[in-house]
């Protein structure tokens, strides 16, 4: 073990990516792969930044926080927004430290663009804070759809390069085709910029009907946990683009009366199944993923372990 550590100290820095769809059970292999390599997790969630949100985004427990390190966890507010622009440099100047005296890290989350954010980096787009502004009012006045139509035909050849079911990223694209009079997919250029550490990206997965369980289940087990209680506690602040999340806004939805409660839990089930789908077609894209089935917990242990070791 002595000589494990050894050799793994005397190797360029290496970023563990541990990435996977909704429920696939990313926080504790994570925990365990890190327990076993004595380092830090840094989540790339895109919903466990914000402190308020616990029992809808599925952080991590007290206990498993308690067991290791986590990083980007509970450090934003819903009342900021958080890009992955952010993220990126947020990241890379906290690895930029962390890298000075240890060599290995974990990232752990289901949220594409933000692990490519880091590990790749993102494209500079223009910014216009007067339109984008105009965009926020116009998507609390309209709705998503109105701004999908739109973005559509600003931009009809790359539309589908844009998660369309993000708001933020809508108006984000939207900020871009209109501020300059181009197609926001001319501003991609895809070329991935060169970062001083080695990274190993692993996709944890599993075969549809057994995530569609692990699905059912956790939600489930949230309404039990107090998801309601929880929604009703954020309820004035449900046009926030944070809680535009699945989970809350079905609950939003039972609350306004527009559903009764069992609809809601059951289109929490449904729109996280879809979510799950969405996630995995971003995955695919990237062929650098090495995949790891988690339909066995210690093989896939051992198998991302032997993927540490082999870099």
């Amino acid at each position: 073990m002595v000589n494990y550590f050894y050799e793994l100290m005397t190797k360029k820095p290496l970023l563990v990516v541990i990435a996977g769809p909704t429920a696939v059970g990313k926080t504790s292999m994570s925990i365990e792969v890190a327990q076993h390599l004595n380092c830090p997790i840094i989540s790339c969630d895109s919903r466990q930044f914000y402190k308020e949100l616990d029992i809808g985004v599925a952080k991590p427990s007290k206990e498993e926080l308690n067991l290791i390190q986590h990083h980007f966890i509970g450090n934003k507010s819903i009342h900021e927004l958080y890009s992955a622009g952010q993220f990126e440099n947020d990241v890379l100047n906290w690895l930029d430290e962390y890298f000075k005296g240890n060599n290995i890290v974990i990232m752990t989350g289901g949220s594409g663009m933000y692990i490519d954010a880091v590990c790749n980096g993102l494209d500079e787009l223009p910014k216009n804070e007067k339109i984008r502004s105009k965009l926020n009012d116009a998507f609390k006045a309209k709705g998503l759809v109105h701004l999908q139509e739109k973005l559509k035909k600003l931009d009809p050849k790359h539309f589908n390069k844009v998660d369309i079911h993000n708001p933020q990223r809508v108006i984000r694209a939207l900020e871009v085709c209109m501020s300059t009079n181009k197609p926001y997919s001319s501003f991609l250029t895809n070329k991935k910029k060169i970062r001083p550490f080695k990274i190993v990206k692993i996709l944890l997965h599993l075969n549809k009907e057994n995530l569609h369980n692990n699905i059912e289940k956790r939600t489930d087990q949230m309404i039990i946990n107090g998801l309601l209680d929880e929604a009703r506690s954020l309820y004035q602040h449900q046009d926030s683009n944070a809680l535009n999340t699945v989970g809350y806004k079905e609950i939003f939805k039972y609350l306004n009366e527009e559903i009764n409660y069992d609809e809601a839990v059951e289109e929490i089930k449904s729109n996280t199944k879809k979510y799950a789908k969405r996630q995995m077609t971003w995955f695919k894209r990237d062929k650098d993923y090495l995949w790891v089935d988690n339909k066995d917990r210690n093989l896939a242990l051992e198998k991302i372990t032997s993927i540490i070791n082999d870099n």
